[in-house]
């Protein structure tokens, strides 16, 4: 009688007679530290890690059979780009089958403003990851100064600063830059560095996409962590490489550099992603003062003989510096007025177009595309010593620098399906490269712990039950740069906030994300 009374009592009160919601037997854990895997169940309630060891004689309402697979955290992605696509998309597809639980946005100095309207529109949406965002330079300075290409006046600082708090107040973990971006490039570092101690003020993230990653990159790493270290901020530096084919080899010197300051104090790290090829507008390729004052003030440069002659030439000189002989290393992944492009580079379009093969043809293919809107491309422009040597760097986070995608739409950079897959698949179990402790604790522990995650990227007891169950043996990426629509295989169980999300490999139609808001803590 009595039980039969507890019984209806915990129905009514929504109480589970089981010791845990869910409970994962037969686990090789990872607990995202680095340490070796150790065997143990695990037991999750209300969205959290309650128990781990061996839990012989605990019930639950779902048991997961791990079947000797290694268990881990989710893997954290500190640089995404996933505005404008997560409000169509809010499971994030992609990034799930990829083992993904988190990501953070608002790189590269670009976020959305005000971030609170943004962050209380997501979760009235309901999200499949869990999302955290970055306040973006470029945003708050096109605010403010619109894209002019000046130095900001003391009184812009001040307005941009003030953007800057309200976006820290209302729960981003930080500041980013994107320096070779317009309007940000315009800036100097007084003012970067004014506006990321607004974010150190609140105990938050400087992540800088830096203004050179080149021929100029130790420079640009003196200038991000001077920024950064002024204003008392954690310093990210973001999709580390060495961009400029006449310097692969060099990234023995910038990680050396990264070092130094490490060794004088400053709490300074990177993340990259595992691929020889970059991906952004197609505006690079031009000189940044070209593109100041909006679109129309582009075609009005275009329109005028000489100073379209003047952009050429730059254009010219910058090909050189980098080390191309011609536009081929540029392949085009979107460009909306025209899908037959997409896949194609530059130097084949320009073809397509009936032009001779040459430089200036070349460069007026881009003009041609410039004046149409631009084209987001992807560049083969990294060399696989650096590749390697840079993921090989302790203090390396794996990061995608993707975005969810539309499912068979475009020629997108393979990095947004594949990103962790090909770092196990390709540098662990083919090159050995990182050991696969390793690598799990540069997607969860050493992200957490540079983004103040302070209940994700470990498993322990209380921690947020984001959680991923993968085979090593069958882990692959199989997004490719000629076909970049294909998930990733091998991560057969992922849960986020103790909700299953993949089930044997496949999506659920759950929404176990949330917005992971920074807490204010002003100093």
């Amino acid at each position: 009688m009595k039980r039969s009374i507890f019984l209806f009592i915990a129905f009514c009160c929504g109480l589970s007679a089981a010791d845990f919601d869910i409970l994962v037997r037969n686990a090789r854990v990872l607990d995202g530290t680095g340490n070796p895997w150790y065997r143990a169940d695990i037991g999750i309630r209300a969205g959290k890690i309650s128990a781990i060891g061996t839990l012989n004689g605990k019930t639950a309402d779902r048991v997961i059979d791990a079947n000797n697979r290694l268990v881990a955290p989710g893997f954290i992605d500190v640089h995404t780009h996933i505005e404008g696509a997560v409000e169509k998309f809010p499971r994030g597809d992609n990034y799930l089958l990829d083992g993904v639980t988190s990501v953070v946005t608002g790189n590269c100095g670009g976020s959305e403003l005000p971030l609170g309207e943004w962050f209380a529109a997501l979760e009235k949406r309901g999200l499949g990851l869990n999302v955290a965002s970055l306040i973006g330079h470029n945003s708050v300075r096109r605010k403010v100064l619109g894209t002019a290409n000046r130095l900001a006046t003391a009184e812009e600082i001040a307005a941009m600063q003030a953007l800057v708090n309200e976006g820290m107040r209302e729960g981003a973990v930080g500041f980013s830059t994107g320096l070779i971006y317009i309007p940000g490039t315009y800036s100097n570092t007084e003012e970067v560095a004014a506006l990321a101690k607004v974010a150190g003020t609140y105990s938050g993230v400087y992540a800088s996409h830096m203004r050179d990653e080149g021929a100029k990159v130790l420079e640009a790493i003196d200038e991000a962590v001077k920024a950064g270290r002024a204003g008392g901020a954690r310093v990210q530096l973001s999709h580390f490489k060495i961009d400029n084919r006449k310097l692969w080899g060099s990234s023995t010197k910038s990680l050396a550099l990264v070092e130094k300051y490490r060794a004088e104090g400053v709490d300074v790290v990177v993340d990259q992603y595992p691929y020889d090829r970059a991906s952004t507008n197609l505006g690079i390729t031009l000189p940044s003062w070209a593109l100041a004052d909006g679109q129309e003030a582009i075609r009005e440069r275009l329109r005028s003989k000489e100073t379209r002659a003047r952009i050429a030439k730059e254009m010219t000189q910058m090909l050189s510096e980098l080390g191309h002989e011609d536009f081929s290393y540029a392949a085009i992944a979107t460009f909306r007025p025209d899908p037959s492009y997409e896949g194609k580079t530059i130097s084949e379009v320009n073809v397509l177009k009936g032009r001779a093969r040459s430089i200036p043809n070349e460069i007026e293919t881009i003009f041609d595309i410039m004046l149409s809107g631009g084209a987001q491309m992807v560049y083969h422009s990294m060399g696989d010593e650096d590749v390697e040597r840079i993921l090989r760097y302790p203090n390396t986070a794996v990061a995608s620098d993707g975005g969810i995608r539309e499912f068979g739409l475009g020629m997108p950079h393979p990095r947004s399906y594949g990103t962790n897959a090909r770092v196990f698949a390709e540098f662990v179990r083919k090159k050995s490269v990182l050991t696969v402790e390793d690598a799990v604790r540069r997607m969860t522990s050493l992200p957490a712990r540079t983004f103040a995650f302070r209940d994700r990227g470990l498993l322990r007891e209380g921690m947020a039950a984001d959680i991923v169950i993968f085979d090593m043996a069958r882990v692959q990426d199989n997004a490719t740069f000629a076909k970049p629509h294909q998930y990733s295989s091998g991560f057969d169980w992922v849960l986020v906030n103790g909700v299953v999300m993949v089930q044997d490999g496949k999506l659920t139609e759950a929404r176990g994300g949330r917005v992971l808001r920074h807490r204010p803590e002003p100093r």
